[in-house]
């Protein structure tokens, strides 16, 4: 059950408010859903942790062997970076860059949104494993499996829509933990809990195959079933209104996900 304080519930009826207003003074504003126009120019690096820089549109295959037990893969795009555990997948200071885009949430400021998304392996589940990246125009795989489990993480370097997902191979609980400033509601238009920081931020986690198990103002946590996955949508997919995604646990690609054609009553992305 998700408590939230009386200091949250105020933000959140001041976002709603703001939002409105903002509908009736501003009349038309550009659509949030995903488009190519919120991934124009976005481009995925990432460093390994001996300093090796993946770029370009290409795929790689790194030995077990060059990636140290707990070390740190860099994930850096125009729109989005984080870091990520290679031993677990854990993701860390998942990061809008504010970049200039005609779809951006952030008013041109960097916004670090979650602090943390930490699945529960054990500390060296994939270290045995080679770990496999692809990487094209905006977009990046990166796979691994060890004896302790298999991850896997689709991204999008975009400044709005769908822009990741971490997919375990094994029943795993998840636990996202939301950076200082962000906070989690309840939606007064669409009864869906959001995360934002009283901006025009929105974003959701997008479950699929996924039990959420406890909500608090600034964490979740969730259990996903194997081939499942925990997203994260943001803009107009993260306040339509859906019953979510059906359950797939094999494969499952965008043709199984929200695309933003359903109904959206928040009065910032209907004005």
């Amino acid at each position: 059950m998700m408590i939230l304080s009386s200091m949250a519930r105020r933000r959140v009826a001041l976002v709603a408010s703001a939002a409105l207003a903002i509908g009736t003074l501003a009349g038309a504003v550009p659509s949030y859903a995903a488009s190519s126009t919120g991934c124009e120019g976005g481009a995925f690096t990432v460093t390994l942790p001996g300093g090796q820089v993946l770029a370009g549109n290409s795929g790689w295959k790194i030995a077990a062997g060059s990636l140290p037990s707990g070390g740190t893969l860099q994930v850096r795009g125009r729109y989005v970076e984080y870091d990520v555990n290679v031993s677990t997948f854990a993701v860390y200071n998942a990061t809008l860059t504010g970049a200039p885009n005609a779809l951006d949430l952030t008013g041109g400021v960097r916004t670090v949104l979650f602090a943390s998304k930490v699945p529960d392996l054990s500390p060296s589940a994939l270290d045995s494993g080679e770990l496999n990246v692809q990487i094209s125009p905006a977009k990046l795989v990166m796979q691994r499996r060890g004896t302790g489990g298999q991850m896997k993480v689709q991204a999008s370097d975009c400044a709005t829509g769908g822009v990741f997902q971490l997919e375990p191979g094994q029943n795993t609980t998840f636990t996202h933990t939301l950076a200082s400033g962000m906070f989690y509601f309840k939606n007064p238009y669409t009864a869906k809990i959001n995360f934002g920081n009283g901006g025009m931020l929105r974003g959701k986690d997008s479950p699929q195959s996924a039990t959420r198990v406890s909500q608090s103002g600034t964490a979740s946590v969730w259990n996903v079933a194997a081939g499942g996955r925990m997203g994260m949508v943001l803009g107009e997919d993260a306040v339509e209104i859906t019953n979510g995604a059906f359950p797939c646990v094999q494969q499952c690609q965008a043709s199984e996900q929200i695309q933003g054609s359903l109904p959206v009553t928040d009065p910032f992305f209907t004005a």
